[in-house]
Order: structure tokens, then C-alpha cells, then sequence
């Protein structure tokens, strides 16, 4: 017997990462938009999804003041959901935040995920592994470093494999999704209380860094 506690003892202590839990997220209930909670308020899409070139994978949201008018202002998440990827990836980027969320799919009754991306912050307020509430803030809008007037880079991939690595990407509606229009369509779902095991890992390194 004490042998056999012992071991449990053991194994709590030194078994290995991979062994932990896979993390959970409650099922989303619904989505918003990430900017001018919950609608957009005071906001206007500078840009929307082109996949034809020139290309463009999601959408610019900018004050509706114009030029640095919104530098500092809050980033929503737009979902329940768990941080993959929170790093400064310099370059066009500049601090990237991606959120994986689960959502059951109105059409076919099926559990889905689908990333969001919010990019060119100015501050990130979570880290990878974080948990994520609707409507929290996870940072603000920012210029990368002066390169751009403010505004926040919004993107929402049903291909939950791109990360940061675009480059090879079919550019189509299989891996990418239109935002307003996903979030105009799933705006609310029924609150589900189990929650759902989430793929990790699926992201390809990118400039040394990896997500969850």
C-alpha cells in the first residue's frame, strides 16, 4: 500500500508535460466584434477579406476620428476561448495575439474551431495558455512602431494550422473566413456548460516562436 502511494506521489511530481491534461474551453456562446464592444460602436472596416491580389486575409478596423485617433484603445476577444500565440513578431506584425475558440456549427450540430487574429497592438494584456472570456480585453490598438496609422489587423482562419505562417495557404473559404460575416451569423449561440478539449500544437515554428 505504501508502496503504491508512493509511486502516485511520484508520478505527480516528475511525470512529464505531455502527460498534463490537454487544456479545455468552454463552447462559445456567441460572437462580437473586437473592437467598439459589442457591435463595433464608433469604429468603421477600413478594409475588409480579399483573397484575390491583392490579398488581403482579414479585416482593418480604424476610429471612426481617423489617423492615431484609436491608438490605445481596448481589443475584445471576440469569443470565449484559450491564447495559442501572444509575441511581438516585429516585421509588418508587430505584437500578434491568436485565440482559438470552439463553436457548434448552427448548420450541421458539430463542434468547430476557428482562430482569431489580432494584430499590430500596441500592449497585449495575455499570455499564451491563458484562458479567454467574450468581450475581455486582450490588448490595445497600436501602429507597429509607426509603420501604420492605428488601427487593429483582424482575421478569423477556419484552417486552425496557419499561425503565423501563411505563406502556402490555399487562399479560399476553406481556410479562411469572412469576419463580419461569421460574426453576424454565429452573434449567438446556446450556452453550453461542458466544456471541450482543444487541439494545440498545430502551428508551424515562425520566426522562432511557436503558440500553445
Amino acid at each position: 500500500m505504501l508502496a503504491c502511494v508512493l509511486l502516485v506521489l511520484f508520478l505527480s511530481v516528475f511525470a512529464p508535460s505531455s502527460a498534463l491534461a490537454a487544456p479545455k474551453v468552454n463552447i462559445a456562446d456567441g460572437f462580437d466584434f473586437p473592437v467598439g464592444k459589442p457591435n463595433g460602436t464608433g469604429y468603421y472596416k477600413a478594409r475588409g477579406l480579399r483573397l484575390r491580389s491583392p490579398q488581403h486575409f482579414g479585416e482593418d478596423w480604424n476610429g471612426r476620428s481617423g489617423g492615431n485617433s484609436d491608438l490605445g484603445d481596448p481589443v475584445y476577444s471576440c469569443a470565449d476561448g484559450i491564447v495559442t500565440f501572444a509575441h511581438d513578431v516585429r516585421a509588418g506584425w508587430g505584437n500578434v495575439v491568436l485565440i482559438r475558440h470552439a463553436y457548434r456549427d448552427p448548420s450541421s450540430g458539430s463542434v468547430k474551431f476557428i482562430d482569431s487574429l489580432y494584430g499590430h497592438l500596441d500592449k497585449m494584456s495575455v499570455k499564451n495558455g491563458q484562458a479567454i472570456k467574450r468581450g475581455q480585453q486582450i490588448g490595445t490598438i497600436g501602429t507597429n512602431r509607426g509603420m501604420y496609422p492605428a488601427h487593429l489587423h483582424f482575421e478569423m482562419r477556419h484552417n486552425i494550422n496557419i499561425g503565423m505562417g501563411r505563406s502556402g495557404v490555399l487562399s479560399n473559404m476553406e481556410n479562411w473566413a469572412d469576419p463580419t460575416q461569421f460574426i453576424n451569423k454565429h452573434r449567438r449561440l446556446g450556452r453550453e456548460w461542458r466544456p471541450v478539449t482543444v487541439p494545440t500544437g498545430t502551428y508551424k515554428p515562425f520566426a522562432g516562436f511557436k503558440g500553445i
